[in-house]
């Protein structure tokens, strides 16, 4: 019996798409077994053959021409690992229509027109699958929407950025100020050239409008994401953290609450006890609460050549048991509710706050009379050791607050003479 190839495109051979190329010729001898088919890289699309040839056995594979690929009958899988906007979206709707199925790693994309994606390949039966563009290769959009399904998710959270979680170990553990540690990253190879998309929270707040999505069963785009990134966060809140029992990570919460889902991006305090406080380096972990299984988590390498190309690979194998089968969109979009996403001011949460007082009697009382007036209650304050002629250094933490009141006591604080600076605003995970 002749065994059966299934051709597929590549588009893009930089790191991912040489993770991609690698992993798949070292799968080459198992594919029949494992897939009932061998899966064939028929072309590779890239801007530059001549750098690329080095790269892969046969260059004669390069194209630098989409039609080539589009017009292809033969070529039943397209992979999209360019990134961007433009031109991976009209790429991919261009194959959905063609009857090609798509595999991308593009959380750009999918973040803003996952919809859009999603219903072309509805409309033309094709499987669209897109595990890689969250966390790497930690499996968590097929568990949320196959192994997970008989749940009703209340909470999806983690820590879904290698490079900002690398910078914060090194502040944590070794003393470092933010500027040090992003050196340190960018030497190692950890932080791009232009690192604004991971340290200002970009980057994970694309993931989490696709996380939200898929588990709450509704469309959470980029723009409903409210994001806070690691730049003004000092190694002095990191150690007064530490001395609360707790650490600074930057999380992506999402959350189906009565009211709607919240979805935000920002440093937070999380108790050292939590499984996510010693996920430590460029790891990565994703952390879910639903009514059947209660809490689990899933931890890994979320960026890199190799496990990203991991969870490419196993979605491409995924469609090859689908062709095979005759079963292909078995599972497209799963945004089949319409559940309104809250205003970061409607939210809630507790809030760890540093500033520099005037040094004098009374100016405690003055503070607690503001927090009074606009519902914030106080769990903890503490005044630090200060030396003659400064002013006072006070560390609150209070308790569960809207933040859009929090906010308005934040501004009229300020404003006051005997408030001299607020240093550090952060959010504190937890009830």
């Amino acid at each position: 019996m002749e065994k059966k190839i299934i051709q597929a495109a590549l588009l893009g051979l930089g790191t991912v798409g040489t993770g991609v190329y690698k992993v798949l010729k070292g799968q080459k001898e198992e594919m029949e077994v494992k897939i009932g088919s061998e899966i064939r890289i028929k072309k590779i699309m890239v801007r530059n053959l001549e750098k690329a040839s080095s790269r892969v056995d046969d260059p004669s594979v390069l194209t630098n021409n989409w039609e080539e690929i589009l017009n292809d009958p033969e070529i039943d899988i397209v992979i999209e690992l360019m990134g961007g906007i433009e031109p991976a979206r009209t790429c991919i709707l261009a194959a959905l229509e063609a009857d090609k199925h798509v595999v991308s790693a593009n959380k750009d994309l999918i973040a803003v027109h996952g919809k859009e994606l999603l219903d072309m390949a509805e409309a033309h039966h094709v499987d669209f699958l897109f595990e890689a563009a969250v966390a790497g290769g930690i499996p968590i959009i097929r568990p949320l929407k196959q192994c997970l399904a008989g749940n009703h998710m209340r909470e999806v959270m983690g820590i879904v950025n290698g490079t900002t979680n690398f910078i914060l170990t090194k502040m944590t553990q070794d003393g470092m100020e933010f500027k040090e540690a992003l050196a340190l990253a960018t030497e190692l190879g950890y932080a791009e050239a232009d690192p604004t998309a991971d340290i200002e929270g970009l980057d994970a707040g694309r993931k989490v409008a696709i996380l939200a999505s898929v588990a709450f069963n509704s469309r959470v785009v980029f723009d409903d994401v409210y994001i806070e990134g690691i730049t003004k966060i000092s190694a002095k809140d990191i150690r007064y953290a530490k001395e609360m029992g707790c650490d600074i990570k930057l999380l992506g919460v999402a959350r189906n609450t009565q009211d709607g889902i919240e979805a935000y991006v920002c440093p937070m305090l999380i108790p050292s006890s939590h499984p996510l406080a010693s996920v430590n380096d460029s790891y990565n972990a994703v952390f879910v609460n639903g009514d059947a299984v209660e809490n689990a988590m899933f931890f890994g390498r979320g960026a890199g050549e190799l496990p990203t190309a991991s969870a490419v690979v196993g979605d491409i194998f995924d469609i090859a048991r689908n062709i095979n089968a005759d079963c292909c969109a078995r599972i497209g979009c799963t945004c089949y509710k319409n559940i309104p996403v809250k205003k970061m001011a409607d939210t809630h949460n507790r809030y760890f706050l540093r500033l520099h007082v005037e040094d004098r009697c009374g100016v405690l009382a003055e503070m607690t009379a503001v927090f009074a007036k606009y519902h914030v209650s106080v769990a903890q304050i503490i005044q630090k050791e200060t030396k003659a002629g400064e002013s006072a250094e006070v560390v609150v933490i209070t308790g569960k607050v809207r933040e859009g009141d929090f906010r308005t006591a934040m501004e009229e604080l300020s404003g006051r003479n005997s408030v001299h600076k607020i240093s550090s605003m952060l959010r504190v995970y937890g009830e």
